[in-house]
């Protein structure tokens, strides 16, 4: 980097700003531990892969809005907290439309009596039914890239890395995979 007399995250802003992808690299390498350690704490997000969408996602929308960053409002690493805060909220909104359930890796926190002896209604039944019908639409519905790897996420609730495995490819390709496959899902859902 020259001299500029910027900081160097201003520095590396201003870089990518004019289309430097190394300098968003190295804003990634800076910002990404601080950003995944902000949504584990802050927003109780405790699934790994779940942290990793999320702050691929974030900086994905941080690099096509870089030009729209003003310093002048906040720091980046903030800016880039609240991208990933809405991106975190948009995402499980998302996949509470479209039926995706998850499941709580943490053991500690066992179901109350309450919740064990909670039975579905016959409404909630066929709402249920309903919704895991139009996911399975959803899903037929995608091309055959996308198709196995949203029937593996979706309806088996398989884990990314269990994808990656079964299917013999790499783990940012099943997340990126999964992201275009619940975007055209949301789409087909929004149609009906």
């Amino acid at each position: 980097m020259g001299k500029t007399g910027l900081k160097p995250t201003d520095e590396l802003i201003r870089l990518a700003i004019i289309g430097d992808a190394t300098a968003f690299t190295a804003l990634w390498d800076t910002h990404i531990e601080g950003l995944k350690a902000y949504l584990r704490s802050s927003m109780k997000i405790r699934d790994d892969f779940f942290v990793d969408d999320i702050c691929s996602k974030s900086f994905e929308k941080a690099f096509r809005q870089i030009s729209a960053y003003n310093p002048a409002l906040s720091k980046f690493s903030t800016w880039l907290k609240t991208i990933a805060h809405n991106t975190a909220l948009d995402t499980l909104a998302a996949e509470k439309r479209i039926g995706v359930r998850t499941v709580s890796l943490d053991l500690s926190s066992q179901p109350s009596q309450d919740e064990v002896d909670d039975v579905a209604s016959p409404l909630e039944t066929i709402i249920n039914s309903e919704d895991e019908s139009n996911t399975k639409r959803s899903i037929e519905a995608l091309p055959d890239l996308y198709r196995e790897i949203a029937k593996m996420r979706f309806l088996e609730d398989k884990p990314y890395k269990v994808i990656s495995e079964n299917l013999g490819i790499e783990l940012n390709t099943v997340r990126t995979r999964i992201r275009r496959a619940r975007e055209m899902m949301e789409k087909f859902q929004d149609e009906l």
